[in-house]
């Protein structure tokens, strides 16, 4: 039971710290999502350890693993817009499979850096 208020707290301590940087970042009118700065903001303070991944962990891992069910919707509203898909479906294809092939290369560029970083230090 204890583990689960704590994921509940993480999860709601992540998706507070989103929206408060998404209403940050409307007013201040940036071009780029809130979310997004979110993210990068995370990450910055999670470097500088002034915040520990312990306080975050757990969320963070739960919400990867119902990752797949934030893809539904959309998913769903692809299915409402057959036309389109007739129309530019292969061009659709195309962007999607690209796009994937690029943020896999990417993810395997960047987790082979930071292990190999990580293996350095522990190494040190």
């Amino acid at each position: 039971m204890r583990g689960f208020i704590k994921v509940i707290v993480q999860v709601l301590g992540l998706v507070l710290f989103s929206c408060l940087v998404n209403y940050i970042a409307h007013k201040i009118n940036l071009k780029i999502p809130g979310s997004i700065l979110a993210l990068i903001l995370v990450f910055i303070l999670l470097k500088l350890k002034i915040v520990r991944l312990e306080w975050l962990e757990a969320g963070a891992n739960w919400l990867l693993a119902a990752l797949l069910l934030f893809f539904i919707p959309s998913s769903v509203g692809i299915v409402q817009y057959g036309e389109l898909l007739t129309t530019e479906g292969f061009r659709l294809l195309i962007d999607i499979v690209f796009s994937t092939l690029i943020v896999m290369t990417l993810t395997d560029i960047i987790t082979e850096f930071l292990m190999k970083h990580r293996k350095e230090a522990n190494s040190k």
